[in-house]
């Protein structure tokens, strides 16, 4: 019995790893994203949509996203973008403790 809660124990570690990674991993590719976006912003180049921003901020990259908004200054007025990103961060979160906690 206490074998089978070592093994337990031993692969929610490795679950939470495995999601720890996930995190630094997205958010590093959001916060680039939304500095290119900026980049593109003042250039009037092609920009990134916001339903790409804020399907990747719900992939796990939305810490990168709020780094990314106050380093940047960008997606920061919009309402509209901020209440949608403001729901894909809960909406991020509850996954989050479905998955480790029920």
């Amino acid at each position: 019995m206490t074998e089978a809660f070592s093994v337990l124990h031993d692969v929610h570690k490795l679950l939470w790893a495995g999601v720890g990674v996930l995190y630094v991993v997205m958010s590093l590719i959001v916060f680039f994203m939304y500095g290119f976006d900026k980049m593109a912003a003042r250039k009037s180049a092609s920009r990134i949509s916001e339903r790409t921003l804020l399907l990747c901020g719900l992939a796990c990259g939305w810490p990168g996203a709020m780094l990314a908004q106050k380093i940047f200054h960008h997606k920061t007025i919009k309402s509209s973008f901020r209440l949608a990103f403001v729901a894909t961060v809960i909406v991020n979160c509850l996954a989050l403790c479905i998955l480790f906690f029920l």
